[in-house]
């Protein structure tokens, strides 16, 4: 099995994967990694977005032999310390705004909330409902109406 070595959460990691197998179990089942959840394993539902060298990811999608040494790949486990925070400013935003049912989805949301609001910062300017509208996250429950809200927050204080 051929080895493959990134970052993960501000740590290398190395790990032996045939080059295909989906960076999801990659984190999930070798590295014990839950908080990226499986849904569809095509790229649609969201729900294990993470981060991969600091832009919205789908390790549902990504072959792990795709992956450099270089790359950094965070998630929802890893996002505080992004802050070094015991919190994400975007996690408390979460509890705050009491989104959570289910929670299935939440790590993932909170992970493309967080690249939003960095993109957007990037061009100098606040987000807009277009912005939100562009998150494609799918939420079950249907806490979309929280979610957005707790972006803005999240946003502001980040």
């Amino acid at each position: 099995m051929p080895e493959h070595t990134f970052r993960l959460n501000g740590e290398q990691v190395t790990v032996d994967a045939a080059d295909d197998e989906r960076l999801l179990w990659v984190l999930r089942d070798v590295l014990g990694v839950t908080g990226p959840k499986y849904g569809c394993g095509i790229n649609v539902c969201k729900a294990c977005t993470s981060h991969l060298n600091g832009k919205a990811a789908n390790p549902c999608a990504i072959p792990v032999g795709d992956l450099e040494a270089t790359d950094e790949v965070t998630t929802i486990e890893g996002l505080a310390d992004t802050v070094d925070a015991d919190l994400h400013p975007m996690q408390q935003a979460w509890l705050d705004h009491d989104v959570v049912q289910c929670g299935y989805c939440q790590p993932g949301q909170i992970m493309a909330a967080v690249a939003l609001v960095r993109r957007v910062a990037a061009e100098g300017r606040e987000i807009t409902d277009d912005d939100l509208d562009g998150i494609r996250n799918i939420c079950r429950c249907g806490t979309y109406t929280r979610i957005r809200d707790a972006i803005r927050t999240g946003a502001e204080r980040m």
